[in-house]
């Protein structure tokens, strides 16, 4: 079962973004992730089986320049997550579909998102349900 997930859901979210994104101070994606549940243009959708969140999809309205679009606003995958035991049933399907519906009912035309280059199963995920490859590009940064 999919639903978009509200502020009582956090711990959930939280589980989960720790796992897709490892690596951050503790409580840093809680306060991150606690502030974009209040936005009117971002959603969060969790994946239940029985009484337990085992996927999330992070999701919001850009209205800045999107790589490959050519409408504004695009609805834009942020992230994607389903615990290991769970992939290959559908549900980062039905997460990003939920994604979808919820980006083309606030007006979008367009929806996008991103993966680093080596993530390969992240670009064999996107390629599977319908993305197409808009570019590929090296950023570079330097200290002042």
């Amino acid at each position: 079962m999919i639903r978009k997930a509200g502020p009582m859901e956090l711990s959930h979210i939280v589980r989960l973004a720790e796992a897709l994104w490892p690596g951050h101070a503790p409580g840093e994606l809680a306060e991150e992730l606690e502030a974009l549940l209040e936005r009117p243009d971002a959603a969060f959708f969790l994946a239940w089986e029985e009484e337990r969140a085992v996927g999330f999809a992070q999701c919001q309205l850009r209205r800045d320049y999107v790589e490959g679009t050519e409408h504004s606003p695009v609805g834009y995958l942020e992230g994607i997550f389903v615990e290991a035991p769970f992939r290959r049933r559908g549900i980062g399907k039905a997460l990003l579909k939920a994604c979808e519906d919820w980006s083309g009912s606030r007006g979008c035309r367009e929806f996008a998102s991103d993966c680093e280059l080596t993530n390969l199963q992240s670009q064999r995920f996107h390629s599977a349900l319908g993305f197409q490859e808009a570019n590929r590009i090296v950023c570079y940064v330097k200290q002042l």
